[in-house]
């Protein structure tokens, strides 16, 4: 018993003698923690130099674009063809992927061999080959019925403009044909294929064999957003934002990159860390200095670097009692297959001896040991620098999506993956220790990148499909500039119609009179009640105007809601709930028995036969109230007070919303003779000549014409533009058929047109995975205020993603940009639609006063024009187009209709 545990001591000790000595002899190749970190971080630098234009021709890692914009969603079917290109075989596939709801890839591979005279002869021969290999495969497979979609995997690093345009930047894997060297590698394949004929292909995607693993394996994950390969070589890909890539335009959603990570140090980066043994190999190699990472990492050096370990330590007397055989000296003789064996759990060590001898040594046990240490050591090396760099790309994906954790699927590929015993574990176990935050997962590539290949070719042709079918749908939306003239001729003939006595019945613009026959002149003075209604909001307000040198006008409101029971009850509950109001306020301010001149901003169309008469045509923006319509709302609300019998008023005039913001801004400039409001309504007023207005007596000066345009294209003037969105909210609105140039161009409706479309593209297949969920069913649920926030310029698309999350729908990156395009392109119509409007009237002002050239300001009010980021620059753009012959200054209303009714009051009673 004695003897046993003597025994197992003995090869104990034995065993961490051995271990202590290749410790030593190789201290450098043990990477601590704080080192991995330290790595990790300058390969997080080279990144970004290799991202930004300014610094990417020096960039070691150079972070090519691959115009790969969308990993699989599983909608992907077809069949497809694929060439893999990239080791010392080449094969041709084909693939059939199917998606009835069992999303299944079925794939047939022929393997042709290229000889060494090819991957060293002229590139036109080695193409001529892999198209030759092609036809041959096509012919076996009967396959030429019709033209066959081809991906071509290209695992060499490659500089692309576009998906399917690559230009070979540099050889590798012992590939040296001539003539290839800064030229695209797709134009020489299809030069190839037209010079073997009979072959009916389109080739659709170049993919370097990283991006094919990573698309292989996200086809059945599509969490997977990374591609790794570890094998004869060893490289990286992962989903970066559009907006980090200088080198490509755009800046909405994510392309693939291709890392070309086996560059990392060659500028010194990894100097400190790379050690003598490392030196040697790269001084062997066919490319002294470049790919050095590379070289500390894969397959194809690992075995080499095993190998002169193996011979230094054997000369220093380290091993195999300093004898050193011929093979040991041949380079090449040691592989990395033999590390794969040597660190097999069970075997290892039987192996380790069977390899030394075959290499002509006698090894004793301790050699055994110490050669299985030196071969755990490099592989561990490569894998603890693999998982730095992988460290370095997840933290960048996670900080990128402003995440505190990061669930990620890794697709893994290559030989020192697949069949090292231990290889996966490590990298692993220390990706996992370096990113704590990241819950990742590592799939390994089961069909390698040919699939890939295909796969990239299925989602190019889903996304050029879903790309033409969304811009087909968009287009109904896009007004060219022959459109827009003619919206401001009939707009014109629309304005002209509603002003002349004979026509005005039947005009689709009302052109009703405001009986406001100026704007201020600075004069205007004294105490005011003001009341402002036009929403679900009702403001009441106190304004004093002092005149003269310091001039200034002082406001003190209260602001009330209006329930909707009331909005949409009897016409009397409506005025009693304002009178409820008035009193309330009175008695906040302490003026119960003040008779001030009160001004009314009342924002529906009303018909005036007097600055204080207005009679209701038709309620807008959701209001209802019954018994109102046809009515003289000044009385309605006289009634109310003496219903009330509290108090009482002096109400002078009745004002829309648009005269009262005209009257706003021209009392601080004098040019402005227009007021549009672009919120939830949509309308405009301007100063128009007496004599033009056939519906009031008088023939001079002016008045301002409240022009109602929201109505304009009920009589089908406009049914050319309108398109079956238009229709549908039309149709789901409280009063279909009317105000159709105001569901064309308010906040009101523009949110609900983007829900309509929404609904049709996701009905089809092209948002949201085809899922119409219970949120985007309900009207209203997409409001125009979303509009804003998604298309403004600050906005990534993590934030619209974030906005679509809270209104229940689920999206994608690809979702959110086709969310983006659709809002911003039903804003810039409606931006478009009010410029040609407003095109119409600045021009026939102009023409009114007989002028060539004018200058003239409106007034401007409405939380579209406001806090839409777009609108006022596309609107201000149109009207400039449109009305070369108008100098058109737009001024923001700071203080909206409710000062404009007191002033409107102030010019009725003449200023005092």
């Amino acid at each position: 018993m004695f003897a046993v545990h003597l025994l197992s001591f003995y090869f104990s000790k034995l065993q961490e003698d051995q271990i202590k000595k290749v410790d030593r002899f190789l201290y450098a190749m043990r990477l601590s923690d704080d080192q991995l970190v330290d790595i990790s971080a300058r390969f997080r630098a080279g990144m970004e130099k290799g991202l930004s234009s300014e610094s990417n021709a020096t960039a070691t890692v150079k972070m090519l674009p691959t115009h790969v914009l969308s990993t699989p969603d599983g909608s992907e079917k077809g069949e497809f063809l694929a060439l893999d290109l990239g080791g010392s075989k080449f094969k041709v596939l084909q693939v059939k992927v199917s998606e009835n709801g069992k999303r299944r890839v079925e794939m047939e591979s022929e393997t042709y061999p290229i000889p060494v005279e090819l991957l060293n002869g002229r590139g036109t021969e080695m193409f001529d080959h892999v198209a030759e290999s092609l036809k041959d495969f096509m012919q076996k497979k009967h396959i030429n019925q019709k033209r066959e979609p081809l991906g071509f995997t290209f695992s060499f690093p490659c500089g692309q403009s576009k998906i399917d345009e690559g230009v070979l930047l540099s050889w590798s894997k012992n590939y040296k044909a001539r003539g290839v060297l800064g030229t695209n590698v797709v134009q020489s394949l299809r030069q190839a294929i037209d010079r073997v004929g009979g072959i009916d292909v389109d080739v659709l995607a170049l993919v370097n064999d990283t991006v094919g693993t990573m698309m292989t394996c996200g086809y059945d994950d599509q969490r997977c957003e990374v591609g790794v390969i570890i094998g004869t070589g060893t490289n990286a890909c992962y989903m970066e934002e559009l907006r980090h890539i200088d080198l490509v335009e755009g800046d909405e959603g994510r392309m693939c990159i291709n890392t070309e990570w086996g560059a990392f140090g060659d500028d010194g980066a990894l100097n400190d860390f790379i050690t003598h043994f490392d030196r040697e190999i790269d001084a062997a190699s066919t490319n002294p200095g470049k790919q050095l990472f590379e070289k500390m990492v894969s397959g194809m050096y690992m075995g080499e670097l095993v190998r002169l370990i193996l011979l230094k330590m054997a000369k220093k007397g380290l091993l195999f009692d300093g004898r050193v055989s011929d093979a040991l000296r041949t380079k090449g003789t040691f592989q990395t297959k033999h590390i794969t064996l040597i660190e097999q759990y069970k075997d290892g060590l039987k192996n380790t001896r069977e390899i030394l001898t075959e290499l002509g040594l006698s090894p004793s046990a301790d050699d055994c040991l110490a050669v299985q240490h030196v071969s755990t050591i490099v592989s561990f090396r490569s894998a603890n620098l693999c998982a730095a760099a992988l460290a370095a790309i997840l933290t960048r994906i996670r900080e990128n999506r402003k995440l505190k954790s990061l669930r990620i699927t890794v697709g893994v590929d290559g030989t020192v993956y697949r069949t090292h015993p231990q290889y996966p574990k490590r990298l692993h176990k220390v990706v996992r220790q370096l990113v704590p935050e990241c819950h990742v997962r590592f799939v390994l590539s089961e069909s390698g990148s040919s699939k890939g290949a295909a796969m990239v070719t299925a989602v190019a042709q889903r996304l050029a499909a879903q790309r033409r079918e969304i811009s087909d749908t968009l287009a109904l939306l896009s007004l060219s500039p022959e459109n827009l003239q003619q919206v401001k001729d009939k707009m014109r003939v629309e304005l002209e119609r509603g002003l002349r006595k004979d026509s005005h019945s039947m005009a689709s613009v009302k052109m009703l009179p405001s009986f406001v026959y100026r704007t201020p002149d600075g004069t205007e003075r004294g105490k005011y009640l003001a009341l402002d209604l036009g929403g679900t909001n009702f403001r009441v307000l106190v304004v004093k105007i002092r005149s003269g040198i310091r001039k200034s006008v002082r406001m003190y409101n209260k602001i009330y809601s209006i329930p909707l029971e009331i909005m949409q009850g009897t016409g009397e509950e409506l005025f009693d709930h304002i009178v409820q109001c008035i009193s309330d306020f009175l008695d906040y301010m302490g003026m119960k028995n003040t008779r001030l001149p009160l001004g009314f901003t009342f924002s529906f169309p009303c018909r005036q036969t007097g600055i204080d008469k207005g009679s209701l045509v038709s309620w807008t923006k959701g209001f209802k109230a019954t018994d109102c319509e046809g009515n003289d709302v000044v009385e309605m609300l006289r009634e109310a007070i003496k219903r009330r019998n509290e108090f009482d008023l002096d109400i002078v005039a009745v004002v829309n919303d648009t005269v009262g913001t005209m009257m706003t801004c021209a009392y601080e400039d004098p040019k402005c003779e227009i007021g549009l409001i672009a919120g939830t309504g949509s309308n405009v007023c301007y100063m128009e000549e007496m004599r033009n207005i056939e519906m009031v007596e008088g023939d001079e000066g002016q008045m301002c014409v409240n022009t109602e345009w929201g109505g304009f294209g009920e009589n089908d003037c406009i049914e050319d533009i309108r398109t079956r969105f238009d229709r549908e909210v039309d149709e789901g609105s409280l009063n279909n058929g009317k105000q159709r140039f105001e569901k064309m161009t308010s906040g009101m409706y523009l949110g609900e047109i983007v829900r309509q479309i929404l609904i049709d593209l996701t009905r089809r297949g092209l948002l949201f995975r085809g899922h119409i969920t219970e949120p985007l069913k309900t009207r209203g649920i997409f409001e125009t205020k979303f509009m804003s926030q998604i298309e403004s310029d600050r906005l990534a698309l993590l934030q619209v993603r974030s906005i679509l999350q809270q209104l229940g729908l689920d999206s994608t990156c690809d979702d959110s940009i086709i969310v983006k395009e659709v809002c911003g392109t039903v804003s810039r119509r409606a931006a478009q639609l009010c410029g040609a409007g407003m095109a119409a009237i600045v021009d026939k002002i102009r023409e009114n006063r007989g002028q060539n050239q004018m200058n003239i300001t409106v007034g401007v009010d409405g939380t579209l024009y406001k806090l839409h980021p777009h609108f006022s620059r596309i609107l201000k753009d149109t009207v400039k187009a449109l009305a070369p012959q108008c100098d058109v200054e737009f001024v923001l209303s700071e203080d909206g209709s409710g000062k404009g009714a007191a002033l409107i009051t102030a010019v009725a009673r003449g200023g005092t």
